[in-house]
């Protein structure tokens, strides 16, 4: 299939729907994926009690850049906190499924989960954890024992993660966006990333941090490692973070 092709394919799937009878089909999604019942949440560092750091904007957006390359320091829950918060932190929960974030997503619909492969935290154990956002909160995900070095393995730049304090790993659940955009939505579902992605960036250098998108991965293997149904959710994008 040649681009000009590919792209007109691409453009007549994710067109606007313009039928409201496909849009808004049975009950809005939730905004985000429940833990378990009997699940003991680590609760993070409330956002207002994370530090305010002074920094000039054209600065931190000209020092901003991709960094590969990280020291063996922890970073401390403090610190994890103020990445997530920046990155999805739930400002305000209004109904049916809304939610308003510290970053732009379609029809404030917010399809993205953050899982993160954790080497290097003060106060958490390794392993592969996600953020609930509306708790300000780590889950610490119940997965196979193999889960987080087969996450580790399934980029194609893995040292890179293998070497990183902590790696973000943002997943879509595909209803919360097609159920107010159709097919659309998977459009939308990208440009969200990136927009999560870059306010890692800024948040990571203000912190004397670095990030570094990460891309390319093998989709079945992250999937199978997090243990996700690709129909309903899967990764669409990731970063790692460290001290450098």
């Amino acid at each position: 299939m040649d681009s000009k092709t590919f792209g007109r394919q691409f453009l007549e799937s994710t067109a606007v729907c313009r039928d409201k009878e496909q849009l808004h089909n049975g009950r809005p999604p939730v905004p985000e994926k429940p833990a378990p019942t009997d699940s003991i949440l680590v609760q993070l560092p409330a956002p207002e009690m994370l530090p305010d750091k002074m920094t000039s904007f054209l600065q931190l957006i000209e020092l901003r850049s991709s960094y590969r390359d990280y020291n063996h320091s922890s970073l401390n829950l403090k610190e994890l906190s103020f990445l997530l918060w920046c990155t999805q932190g739930v400002k305000m929960l209004t109904p049916p499924g809304i939610t308003k974030r510290n970053v732009p997503s379609a029809g404030s619909r917010h399809a993205l989960e953050t899982y993160l492969i954790i080497h290097r935290v003060t106060g958490l154990e390794p392993g592969i954890y996600r953020y609930m956002a509306l708790e300000h909160a780590l889950h610490r995900e119940e997965l196979d024992g193999n889960a987080m070095i087969k996450a580790e393995q399934s980029f194609n730049s893995k040292t890179i993660v293998e070497h990183s304090a902590v790696t973000f790993i943002w997943t879509a659940v595909s209803r919360r966006m097609t159920y107010a955009f159709s097919n659309r939505g998977y459009r939308y579902i990208f440009l969200d990333a990136g927009h999560t992605c870059e306010n890692l960036y800024l948040a990571s250098e203000v912190l004397g941090m670095g990030a570094c998108a990460l891309g390319a991965f093998s989709d079945e293997s992250l999937n199978d490692a997090l243990a996700l149904d690709m129909d309903k959710e899967f990764a669409v994008y990731a970063a790692s973070v460290g001290k450098i």
